[in-house]
């Protein structure tokens, strides 16, 4: 969202109330996307046949359940101080066991798709509901408006984010389901090290491109515009212009 926009420049009328209202309409849809989205893992591994996440008391619609303190809170917050070109966390997974899954590698890709799945009905949710923000309505119109189209933007991040084919990331998880065993075994193994190999992409190759002077964030290069064309193509179906 431009910071020119009909939005910021109500938000702007007061200093303090412009502060909290600017961290709600971001805080709020991301806290609702990420809980969302691990809950979905979690129904749909009970629905599969793995009650893991029931028993481990995560199907839930609280997000402290889901709050993991490095990846929720602590590196978004040095990354957003250090104003890092991108902004990268994660949430507590939900617990599957796909051993207890009816059929644990067909079923561990639907398990996966869940989560992704959840944060694009709700990007699509968000820009059906934008139809219903009345214009020129205040400071309250401006914030409902505003927090719905942060809403599309930050489920469509979470679900082409999450399908990077890495794990423990969900499309690391479709592609061990849908691969040559052989090749699953070998991409499974590297789910251990996936969240390093990811942050070494993410800031290893944006901090190479910079003291090289060439364009090599992957954030930037890869996922964003995949993300637009996502975005686009919601606003499309429904009929929504974004600001």
């Amino acid at each position: 969202l431009s910071r020119n926009s009909t939005y910021w420049t109500l938000f702007a009328v007061d200093d303090i109330l412009g502060t909290i209202l600017s961290i709600a309409v971001v805080a709020v849809p991301a806290i609702l996307a990420i809980t969302l989205h691990e809950a979905a893992h979690g129904y749909a591994a009970l629905n599969f046949g793995d009650p893991t996440a029931k028993e481990a008391g995560r199907l839930s619609l609280n997000p402290v359940r889901h709050i993991d303190p490095m990846g929720t809170i602590i590196l978004p917050g040095i990354l957003l101080l250090s104003s890092a070109p991108f902004l990268f966390g994660w949430a507590k997974p939900v617990p599957v066991n796909f051993g207890r899954l009816r059929s644990p590698r067909a079923d561990m890709v639907w398990v996966a798709l869940a989560g992704p799945g959840m944060n694009i009905g709700l990007a699509i949710l968000s820009a059906l509901l934008l139809h219903f923000v009345p214009e020129n309505t205040g400071l309250t119109g401006a914030v409902i408006g505003t927090g719905l189209q942060y809403s599309i933007f930050i489920n469509v991040i979470l679900a082409v984010f999450n399908m990077i084919p890495l794990p423990p990331l969900d499309g690391g998880r479709v592609a061990v389901g849908l691969l040559p065993l052989p090749l699953a075994r070998g991409l499974a193994r590297t789910e251990k090290y996936g969240i390093f190999l990811l942050l070494g992409v993410l800031i290893g190759l944006t901090w190479l491109g910079s003291a090289i002077g060439v364009g090599l964030n992957f954030f930037a290069g890869f996922i964003l515009p995949i993300v637009d064309s996502v975005v686009n193509a919601i606003t499309f179906l429904t009929g929504v212009t974004l600001d």
